[in-house]
């Protein structure tokens, strides 16, 4: 009933726009006035001379039919709920709130290590590979199935099958549990950035106390170095390890309530509000990555640090695990199966070339991570040199042997080590380089361009990754009559409470096992079945169909070949390798030894194997309880009502032909037709 009536609506207004210039079907005399009711039916008001996003045309006196049928197509689109969604009000916002979500912390502090670490300019190649069979085409798929199907990820998948609305959830799931961790390193972020308005910075000298005559410097940070001690002590309060009882640190607790109370004002209005914001979080970055590089190319040693960084190691690319690696950081960099990418595209108008911003942001994110490792390795270079420098004068040509009793110790002065020993997450942000800064003139300048840069790359991801699971809360409609601010306030806040288990003494462990199990296995899982029900449930026929009424043209084979068979055994072999790898190695962390200064690897307790389990099940199980309720009929689901696609119109206005299969198609891409 309730789609015969809007069908008759829908008909209602073509009849009003196709009727003769001056008046209205049904009216001769055309004296009909907006909101008028004649025979039964609301007249259709004419929109304001304006043109807006996904509209190519000003309406004026003189508009034709086409048109007015054109603009009004994309009207109805947000109305099939009854209620209008929301629309981007520019391709330029969504265009930056693609490039703040993919371009993120990754980009700053793990390309480049993985780039020293896997061959130096060698590296390049794989990932350049990875790019483009893994990267490129999985983008543009996502985009793609949120413009086409205008749903969240929970509301597309259910869609292109009832059993598969439990993919949705676990992308949803996923986007929640990295919100959990990610807003803690923006509080990481905040109080770095409050504490660089000191003079001097606070991690560049050793507290002390005096006794008396004597001034007496800490012994943990004599013994770990003041940036090191700033970090675990001053910062993380650390615990000895994840198994000691956990007190609160109310400093972390208070920078985390200013972070959430930030990400709730700048989504409080949905893309609305994060929309505007995004002009300033996904071009400011980039602002400080151009300063940081006239200041890193000024710095005595920066040769040295490009020179390990880009010179190739040729025979590292007969190397497994520089492939794997390089697969792992397109996968994570782009975003791919967290639903954010469907949920940012179903607010696109239906005519939105979204291939061509495919392939902008992924080229841009790929040039992005090569100019943040240039900065980076220009600054760890000069900070590699000092250290190089000093070795040397303390210990002559690079070893010394020291005798104590029948024991030696050595000390080589190796400029590589020294370097890799930057590493990189949080080691490479709040050690590494805040050591670099020390050095720097004016370091508290430095050192607020560094963290703000940081925090706003946070904010970034978080716009997405948040958006994505709202967007499919929004889409089920659990709360209909509840209002989008009150909801995301929900959403902030119980976040907020969960994550408070990260602003206590063993936070940083359980930092680790979020960082490490709640994301990487459920994405290559979700990712795999996404590329199966397009391929094997929707159809790549139906997908090029569907692709070519929005822009115009349909996918290249490579695409159709990726998405069928690339892309999925490219997921299998990185799992399997994951698993493996997990294993043969053992699971470990590394805990803060205040004795000795720095940190050791010890291996992870069974409990925490048990919860690192459950990390992964907690979005993973969703896909087979969904599709067993659903099959079983356990629960009585209302049937998902497709959003309103026009596609006769489509057709009709980029004159699409019907399209002869071919033997390529029918046999090796499985096209039904």
């Amino acid at each position: 009933m309730a789609s015969d009536t809007r069908a008759n609506r829908e008909k209602i207004e073509l009849d009003n726009l196709l009727a003769p210039p001056g008046g209205v079907a049904g009216d001769e005399n055309g004296t009909t006035q907006e909101g008028e009711v004649r025979d039964g039916r609301e007249s259709l008001a004419l929109p304001s001379p304006a043109t807006s996003y996904g509209s190519t045309m000003s309406i004026g006196p003189g508009a034709s039919t086409a048109n007015l049928l054109r603009i009004d197509l994309d009207k109805k689109i947000s109305r099939h709920t009854g209620e209008e969604r929301e629309t981007w009000d520019s391709r330029a916002e969504f265009i930056l709130s693609l490039i703040g979500y993919a371009v993120g912390l990754g980009n700053v502090w793990r390309f480049p290590y993985l780039t020293q670490k896997n061959g130096g300019g060698a590296f390049l190649i794989p990932y350049a590979i990875m790019l483009v069979i893994e990267g490129i085409p999985l983008f543009y798929l996502e985009l793609a199935i949120g413009q086409r199907l205008r749903k969240g990820a929970v509301g597309a998948w259910n869609q292109v099958s009832p059993l598969l609305q439990g993919l949705g959830l676990a992308s949803a799931g996923v986007s929640i549990n990295l919100a959990l961790y990610y807003n803690t390193i923006m509080a990481w972020c905040c109080i770095y950035l409050v504490q660089s308005f000191q003079s001097p910075l606070p991690w560049s000298v050793c507290p002390s106390t005096t006794e008396g005559n004597v001034t007496v410097i800490n012994a943990e940070c004599q013994k770990s170095g003041s940036t090191s001690y700033f970090w675990y002590r001053q910062t993380l309060d650390i615990a000895p390890s994840v198994e000691s009882p956990s007190v609160i640190n109310w400093k972390l607790a208070l920078s985390l309530l200013v972070c959430w109370t930030i990400v709730y004002l700048c989504l409080i209005k949905g893309i609305k509000s994060s929309g505007k914001v995004v002009y300033v979080t996904a071009t400011f970055p980039y602002l400080v990555l151009v300063i940081f590089f006239f200041r890193g190319i000024t710095l005595r040693g920066f040769e040295r640090g490009l020179w390990h960084l880009f010179v190739p190691e040729w025979k590292s690319l007969l190397d497994p695990k520089v492939w794997l690696d390089a697969a792992t950081q397109i996968f994570y960099s782009f975003g791919l199966a967290f639903g954010c990418l469907i949920a940012l595209s179903s607010y696109n108008p239906v005519r939105n070339n979204f291939a061509k911003q495919a392939y902008f942001v992924t080229i841009c994110d790929f040039f992005t991570s090569i100019f943040t490792a240039t900065v980076v390795f220009s600054i760890l270079g000069f900070k590699a040199t000092i250290a190089y420098e000093e070795c040397l004068e303390k210990y002559g040509n690079g070893t010394d042997v020291i005798t104590n009793g029948h024991s030696h110790v050595n000390h080589t002065c190796d400029f590589k080590t020294i370097l890799v020993e930057s590493g990189s997450g949080t080691g490479l942000a709040f050690i590494a380089f805040t050591e670099a800064i020390n050095q720097f003139p004016v370091a508290q300048l430095w050192s607020i361009l560094f963290f703000l840069m940081l925090f706003t790359l946070g904010l970034d991801s978080m716009f997405g990754t948040l958006e994505g699971a709202l967007t499919s809360i929004n889409d089920m409609m659990l709360f209909p009559g509840v209002r989008r601010e009150i909801m995301c306030g929900v959403v902030c806040l119980i976040s907020f409470v969960i994550a408070l288990c990260f602003s206590t003494s063993t936070g940083s462990y359980v930092f680790y096992l979020f960082d490490s199990f709640s994301a990487n296995i459920p994405l290559l899982i979700i990712a795999f079945i996404e590329c199966v029900a397009v391929s094997h449930i929707y159809g790549l026929d139906q997908m090029s169909y569907d692709i070519e009424m929005m822009i115009g043209t349909r996918p290249n084979y490579f695409f159709l070949i990726c998405w069928k068979y690339i892309g999925p055994l490219a997921m299998i072999v990185i799992f399997l390798a994951s698993i493996v790898e997990m294993f043969s190695t053992g699971l470990s962390y590394d805990i803060w030894d205040a004795g000795k200064g720095f940190t050791v690897t010890v291996p992870l307790p069974w409990w925490c194997l048990l919860v690192a389990f459950l990390l992964v099940m907690s979005s993973v199980l969703w896909i087979p309880l969904v599709a067993i309720v659903k099959y079983f009929h356990i629960i009585d689901w209302k049937p998902e009502v497709p959003a309103f696609f026009p596609e006769e119109e489509l057709v009709e206005e980029k004159n699409i032909k019907p399209h002869v299969t071919t033997n390529f198609e029918k046999h090796v891409l499985g096209f039904k037709q």
